[in-house]
């Protein structure tokens, strides 16, 4: 059966960025399948599978449709539970279910504040509209608000990452001595950091972008190659 995932682009479409799709991205290479990846506008989202969704990523394996990052990995575990696991079992879906609470509670906003113009710089005209208006609901004001505040989350940005940090003096993945989709999670996160402002705002010689190095030249190095 032949897969496809459908992703987020701008107006590159040789530049997904969405943090839940790399996370998906990441999975598949872990579990050694083969894929196609079809990255996506904004507006062009809804048009996709009849319907089926209004935000991605968005799996198709042979005749099942699969959203939600997370549910994606829960089903590829299962559907392939003869490819490497993306969880190491239970106690390790249940602590993944923790990083993701961080990611999207603690980390995700901190980027959101840094990157949120440089990602309405990559959308073509259609998508700027729709990206602002739907930001603008959703944070309660409009995205130009935040460039003025813009060098003060980069400033504040790595104590974000501190808990990340401490763990990783004691093991070189957060899955262990190897990556698990825990990884993946944070790992897509500041992805979707690199590939819209450009760098991931760590010192370099941060515990955390040596880890997030790492994890860039895993799979052939395809997550690094994506600019």
């Amino acid at each position: 059966m032949s897969i496809t995932l459908y992703s987020l682009c701008g107006a590159d479409r040789g530049r997904p960025f969405s943090p839940h799709c790399w996370k998906v991205v990441m999975a598949l290479r872990h579990k050694g399948l083969d894929y196609v990846e079809e990255p996506l506008a904004f507006t062009a989202i809804p048009t996709i599978e009849g319907g089926a969704t209004k935000t991605v990523p968005l799996l198709r394996d042979g005749d099942r449709l699969v959203a939600d990052s997370f549910s994606i990995a829960d089903y590829l575990d299962q559907a392939y539970a003869d490819r490497p696991t993306l969880f190491g079992g239970e106690a390790g879906r249940a602590a993944a279910r923790f990083v993701e609470s961080f990611s999207q509670s603690v980390v995700h906003p901190a980027i959101t504040k840094i990157a949120v113009m440089d990602i309405h710089d990559m959308l073509d005209d259609v998508d700027q509209s729709y990206f602002r208006e739907s930001r603008r609901q959703r944070l309660g004001r409009d995205i130009s608000e935040f460039v003025p505040g813009r060098q003060a989350e980069i400033e504040a940005f790595p104590a974000k990452l501190q808990p990340l940090r401490v763990m990783l003096g004691h093991q070189p993945f957060i899955g262990g001595a190897s990556p698990l989709f825990a990884d993946y999670i944070v790992f897509g996160a500041l992805q979707w950091l690199r590939i819209t402002t450009g760098s991931v705002h760590l010192p370099g010689d941060d515990p955390v972008q040596s880890w997030f190095e790492r994890l860039l030249d895993l799979h052939e190095g395809a997550a690094r190659k994506v600019a």
